[in-house]
C-alpha cells in the first residue's frame, strides 16, 4: 500500500492508523495495552454540529457562509475552517432545490446536481477529496438539517464512486481494537 508507514489497511480496504497507549494496572503489578484505530477518510456532517474526535479539517461546501457568524467564528462555531462552494448546487439549482417536496422533484434536482458536478472544476476537486481521504481524515457538509434530501448524500455518493474512504452515516472515527 502506498502512503505514510504506519498506515494499514484492513480486509475491507479501509485505511487505518494505529495509535497505542502503554499504561500500567499498578495494583495488580502487570501492563497493559490499549489499541485505537483512527479510520482514515472522510465524515459527511452537517455545519454547526459538533465536531467528533478526530474529525480532522471541517470543510463547508455551501452557497453562501453562515448568516449572522462573523468570519472569524465560523470555525469555532463549528461551521467550517475552509469554504468550498465550488461543490455546492449552483445558485439556480439550490433555488430549485429548497422548493422540492416530493421524490420527483427530489431525483430531478440530483440529476442536475450530478451533471454540475461533472464540470472539470468540480470534477478535479472531488477527485483531489477522493484522494486525500486515504491520507488524512476530514469532514464535508452543508447546514440542511435532512442529509437525505440535501446535496450531501449526493457528495457522499460521489465520493465513494471515485474509490474516497467515507464513513458510513454517523459512525464514529475511531472504535478500540
Amino acid at each position: 500500500m502506498e502512503g505514510r508507514d504506519d498506515q494499514h489497511e484492513n480486509d475491507l480496504g479501509v485505511h487505518v492508523a494505529p495509535w497505542v497507549d502503554w499504561g500500567s494496572d499498578r495494583s495488580r503489578g502487570r501492563m497493559t495495552v490499549r489499541i485505537q484505530l483512527q479510520v482514515m477518510g472522510i465524515r459527511i456532517v452537517r455545519l454547526g454540529s459538533e465536531r467528533t474526535p478526530h474529525e480532522g479539517l471541517r470543510i463547508g461546501t455551501v452557497r453562501r457562509p453562515p448568516r449572522g457568524v462573523p468570519k472569524r467564528e465560523f470555525s469555532s462555531r463549528n461551521f467550517y475552517d475552509v469554504w468550498l462552494p465550488n461543490l455546492a448546487p449552483s445558485e439556480a439549482l439550490l433555488k430549485k432545490g429548497l422548493a422540492v417536496t416530493d421524490q420527483r422533484g427530489w431525483s430531478a434536482f440530483a440529476r442536475r446536481y450530478r451533471a454540475e458536478m461533472k464540470a472539470p472544476d468540480a470534477a478535479r476537486v472531488l477527485d483531489t477529496l477522493a484522494a486525500l481521504s486515504h491520507q488524512t481524515n476530514f469532514s464535508v457538509g452543508c447546514y440542511c438539517a435532512d442529509e437525505s434530501r440535501c446535496h450531501r448524500s449526493l457528495l457522499r455518493e460521489l465520493l465513494v464512486e471515485r474509490g474516497a474512504s467515507v464513513e458510513p452515516g454517523g459512525r464514529a472515527l475511531t472504535s478500540d481494537a
